[in-house]
């Protein structure tokens, strides 16, 4: 009989995957993802069904991995803001409301762009967008009067949650070797990098 480790709940469940708990519980209901009941009646997942769920599932033919990634980043994003942990950092702090909001509307589109980068087998034309996003960004920051290094903080929190999608991601998905892995990080930064040039460009044109 399998180890009772291989098992896991429909929250832990719902972070592996990088989805919403009400979304792991639908799919199980449909009967597109195995799990079985506890005497208490709990739901509970097999870990190899997870992973193999998230290694046949495809959506606009690009790897789940790819779309968790970005759900995870964006989600992390929401916490950390709904949250209050954004509360008394400068860069933050600086912003008008109306500007906090367009800049969470932006980072949807960011996370857009990313996920279609990628998806496309991150082409040099695809940089373009993020050249683009870059400029926008730093449009929205300098109006409410940041600095560069103030921007380039706020740039690096938001980059940070994207690139730690996608090391704990890698953790928990084995079938992917490491240099698959490694390409997908390289990617990310080529695209961030180049949002954060167009960054510095755009403060020094100002």
């Amino acid at each position: 009989m399998s180890s009772s480790s291989e098992w896991v709940s429909l929250r832990q469940a719902a972070e592996l995957l990088g989805v919403h708990p009400a979304t792991v519980r639908n799919w199980a209901d449909k009967g597109d993802l195995a799990s079985r009941r506890t005497p208490g009646g709990h739901r509970r997942f097999r870990k190899s069904d997870l992973l193999k769920y998230a290694d046949v599932a495809r959506e606009d033919l690009q790897p789940l991995e790819v779309q968790v990634i970005i759900q995870n980043a964006l989600g992390h994003t929401r916490m950390q803001v709904g949250g209050g942990t954004l509360t008394h950092i400068a860069w933050y702090e600086a912003m008008s409301e109306i500007n906090r909001n367009a800049l969470r509307e932006q980072g949807r589109h960011v996370l857009e762009e990313l996920r279609n980068y990628l998806a496309k087998g991150a082409p040099d034309e695809g940089l373009a967008s993020a050249i683009t996003l870059g400029k926008d960004y730093a449009h929205l920051l300098s109006g409410d009067g940041l600095t560069l290094p103030q921007a380039s903080r706020g740039f690096f929190y938001f980059t940070d949650l994207v690139t730690n999608s996608v090391l704990t991601w890698s953790e928990v998905t084995p079938p992917r070797s490491p240099s698959d892995w490694a390409n997908i990080l390289r990617q990310v930064n080529t695209f961030t990098n180049a949002m954060l040039l167009s960054i510095i460009e755009y403060y020094e044109e100002d």
